[in-house]
């Protein structure tokens, strides 16, 4: 008794909640229909995967990699996007526009806005919209907008996607054969599971049942959303119904409504029941396949009223293959009666070939009254059916009431109207051939139309691909050839690089030979120096003049510690270099006050810390000039050093003697004088050579004759460059 009671509390509440559902649902009587977008940043225009993209009546999906979805909406529903990096977006639904999200990359700001509202146009996607636009209206002109949109197209994905809305073209015009090798191309370009669906629908309605049953089996139910499961199983139930395997079609249809029963999605839970009602009826369980489609009467009135319709007169048709007659006429008149309700909406026309037009129910209420044998009322609703179908040129409907109106009126025994309604029924066959004839005809040239635009895609598309081909050929071509040209470019670098090293190592090798050249010749500058101060004290010892010699000593002692001081560095200041030439050529005056006098004159003007010099540069100049110079003149001589400036950057140091002159002091010197002199006059040049090598011209030097007398002199000019 607990058990039982707990059962039915359980079906209670579930039953509730599934009714509760079902009345949200029935508050929009719009149908069902795939919502495409993308999501992308909105300044780089890069897509963003996996974003949550959900419906509030429970479709769910993400984005792919090129930020797009697809998900299955009514009108008026709520559209939720959900990602980490952004705020979650609400968006209501209004129709199966194309939507762009727009998300500013880490900020709350964001923008929908349509494809089809771009500014640059035409393009790719303006294309592909018009071409839905005019899917239901002009198949050629849609066609055309297919045709443009791929010679617009510049990626895979694109011409993947325009040839899927050329594939929903063909399908929605009953060209299933030209829908199924658009569809494939669109595979070939995009593998996208919605596009297989299609595929396989395409399959079952040119009835290749077998390529459908394949492409359902091979599409990976992981991948997929709730709705698009319940799809593959409804699918595989359609194409088993069509080839007679009943048991199997009711296996993939209870899957499918296990699927939407676990999902509450609700349309489908509908039509499920009443394809598993129909399978039944057709294995001649009636009484189970009743039990189906009473679950499904009951959730169809619970949805829009033209689903509700449909399924009543589905219903009334299962009633009248089991000859529940009465049954039927409920079933009928109530379609009947919303039927009328839904031809006074607005823009609500249900056409000819719809199994909703009231005079086919009026028709079939008629003929299920004569079934009964309830002729008055069989005659009212078949006139009332063939006048109908008269004023809405119903030509098929019309020929169906006015013969069984004839034989209505046969068994009543009223031939006279028998035989009228047969001769009308004539009439009617007749122009209903003569209407076929031309809808055979027009089938045919539109049938042509559609080939000749589909041949011409195909061929723009073979173009397409003969054109990619050469493109990437060239594009091989170029590679290697970039290939070549970056290797040649490499090894000229590599070979620059290397020779640019070896310059260096070089100049290195040089700089640093050049360095022990001139501490070799500095080196060899200060003995010789050393040595003739040495013979300087030695000759003041030697004539017992003990006190000259000490401060003559001391003296040499400063200016030695000074020259050792510097004899490591290339330059010293030039300050510093006229005290050691003051102290050198104090002493030279020490042992030659009698052969000359000397002047150091440093111009004013010349800021001498601003100046660097070669050390001991100068000293054998003077050396020269009181040793060889000064030395053998007669009368006492003078020795002028003048330091001064013409240029900014260069001051001229001039060294003047009037001694007896370079010709006169060669004549007189000894053997070993003359050798020893030119070592050291050799010296300088070679230190001069060097530093000028290494520092750009930094130093000059010219020597000439002082003047034009019998001591004709000496004159030392050295130039040098500031830095």
């Amino acid at each position: 008794m607990n058990f039982y009671f707990k059962y039915l509390l359980f079906f209670y509440v579930a039953f509730g909640s599934l009714t509760a559902v079902a009345q949200v649902n029935m508050l929009n009587d719009s149908p069902r229909f795939t919502v495409r977008g993308s999501v992308l940043e909105q300044d780089t225009r890069n897509p963003i995967p996996n974003v949550n993209i959900q419906i509030n009546g429970g479709s769910y999906t993400t984005t792919d990699m090129f930020g797009e979805f697809r998900v299955e909406a009514r009108k008026g529903d709520e559209l939720t996007i959900r990602h980490k990096d952004f705020e979650t977006i609400y968006y209501t639904i209004l129709s199966n526009e194309r939507i762009t999200v727009e998300v500013a990359p880490n900020t709350q700001n964001k923008t929908f806005s349509k494809r089809s509202k771009k500014v640059r146009q035409p393009q790719f996607n303006w294309f592909i919209d018009s071409a839905e636009v005019y899917l239901k209206k002009d198949a050629k002109k849609s066609i055309q907008f297919i045709a443009d949109a791929l010679e617009l197209s510049n990626s895979k994905k694109e011409t993947g996607d325009a040839y899927e809305v050329l594939g929903d073209i063909y399908m929605y015009w009953k060209q299933y054969d030209l829908a199924v090798s658009n569809y494939q191309i669109s595979l070939q370009n995009k593998g996208v599971n919605e596009t297989r669906l299609k595929l396989a629908n395409a399959y079952r309605l040119n009835e290749n049942y077998q390529e459908s049953i394949q492409e359902y089996s091979t599409i990976n139910k992981t991948e997929l959303s709730n709705y698009q499961l319940v799809t593959i199983y409804e699918g595989l139930g359609d194409v088993y119904k069509n080839i007679n395997q009943y048991d199997n079609a009711i296996k993939a249809y209870r899957d499918g409504l296990l699927e939407a029963q676990n999902h509450l999605i609700i349309p489908k839970i509908t039509d499920l029941n009443s394809k598993i009602a129909e399978v039944l009826s057709s294995k001649g369980e009636v009484a189970e396949a009743q039990g189906y489609y009473n679950k499904s009467l009951k959730l169809a009135d619970n949805q829009n009223i033209k689903r509700a319709v449909q399924e009543r007169v589905k219903v009334a048709d299962f009633q009248n293959t089991v000859n529940n007659f009465t049954d039927e006429i409920v079933l009928r008149k109530q379609a009947l009666e919303d039927i009328n309700n839904i031809e006074t909406e607005k823009d609500s026309i249900i056409d000819n070939e719809s199994a909703l037009t009231s005079q086919k129910q009026k028709y079939k209420i008629g003929n299920a009254y004569a079934q009964q044998n309830d002729f008055s009322n069989a005659i009212n609703y078949l006139e009332e059916s063939k006048e109908e179908a008269e004023t809405k040129e119903d030509l098929i409907v019309q020929k169906d009431a006015t013969r069984r109106l004839s034989e209505v009126y046969k068994t009543t025994g009223d031939f006279t109207k028998a035989l009228a309604a047969y001769q009308e029924y004539v009439d009617v066959v007749d122009k209903l051939y003569r209407k076929k004839e031309q809808e055979i005809s027009q089938a045919t040239r539109f049938r042509k139309d559609l080939s000749t635009k589909q041949n011409r895609i195909t061929s723009l598309e073979s173009d397409r691909e003969l054109s990619e081909s050469k493109y990437q050929l060239t594009v091989e071509q170029s590679k290697r050839q970039k290939i070549i040209i970056y290797s040649l470019i490499g090894g000229l670098f590599l070979l620059l690089l290397t020779a640019f090293l070896m310059y260096k190592y070089i100049r290195q090798q040089r700089l640093a030979n050049n360095l022990l050249a001139l501490k070799s010749l500095r080196s060899q500058m200060n003995p010789h120096f050393i040595f003739n101060a040495l013979n300087s004290v030695n000759s003041f010892i030697a004539s017992n003049d003990e006190r000259t010699a000490n401060k003559y000593l001391t003296d040499f002692s400063k200016l030695m510690r000074a020259v050792l001081e510097n004899s490591e560095e290339d330059f010293i200041p030039l300050e510093n270099e006229i005290e050691l030439l003051q102290l050198y050529t104090q002493l030279e005056h020490f042992r030659f006050q009698d052969k000359f006098d000397y002047a150091i004159h440093v111009d004013e003007k010349i800021n001498i810390k601003d100046f660097v010099i070669p050390p001991m540069l100068l000293q054998p100049y003077i050396e020269n000039a009181v040793w060889h110079g000064l030395r053998y003149k007669k009368e006492k001589g003078h020795l002028n050093i003048n330091i001064s400036q013409e240029y900014k950057d260069e001051i001229k140091i001039t060294i003047a003697d009037d001694g007896i002159g370079r010709k006169k002091s060669k004549a007189l010197k000894t053997k070993n004088q003359k050798k020893q002199n030119s070592k050291g006059m050799g010296n300088i040049k070679k230190r001069v050579a060097i530093l000028n090598d290494m520092y750009k011209d930094k130093v000059n030097v010219f020597i000439d004759d002082f003047k034009d007398e019998e001591d004709t002199g000496t004159k030392v000019v050295v130039t040098l460059k500031k830095d």
